[in-house]
């Protein structure tokens, strides 16, 4: 973290290893969000004119991340960007705009692949089941 001040986390995260988070503005996390190894939370940026940068000017633009949240490993989350609750961001995707809550999130740049369903729902509901009864054996 660059400053940590301005970093809120909500109940229940977990962070593997590795995660970056440049917080010159602030970085909200809400509840339950799990973030794979590597990834990174960018608040900050520069200039794209490099008179104005090589004057080391910096901006930043909150970073928003919603309720019951999985980022994959070396997913990159860009200044300004909110995402959605109980969504899915692929591994390695490069997130640059807000992104809509009960979604799956893949690519560079990110975009929606698909909706996640109550199909979902009873799917992995099954498969825990499938899991627990095969550990019970």
């Amino acid at each position: 973290m660059d400053y940590g001040s301005n970093v809120h986390i909500g109940a229940n995260f977990y962070a593997n290893y590795d995660s970056i988070f440049l917080d010159i503005a602030p970085i909200t996390i809400g509840d339950n969000v799990m973030l794979g190894p590597r990834v990174s939370l960018y608040t900050a940026g520069h200039p794209l004119v490099a008179s104005v940068r090589n004057e080391f000017l910096e901006y930043g633009h909150p970073i928003t991340v919603g309720n019951n949240v999985w980022i994959g490993g070396n997913a990159v989350i860009c200044p300004g960007v909110t995402i959605g609750d109980n969504t899915v961001i692929g591994a390695g995707a490069i997130v640059t705009k807000d992104m809509p809550a009960n979604s799956l999130i893949v690519g560079n740049p990110a975009h929606v692949l698909r909706s996640l369903t109550a199909a979902d729902e009873q799917y992995w509901q099954a498969e825990k089941q499938r899991y627990l009864a095969a550990r019970n054996q």
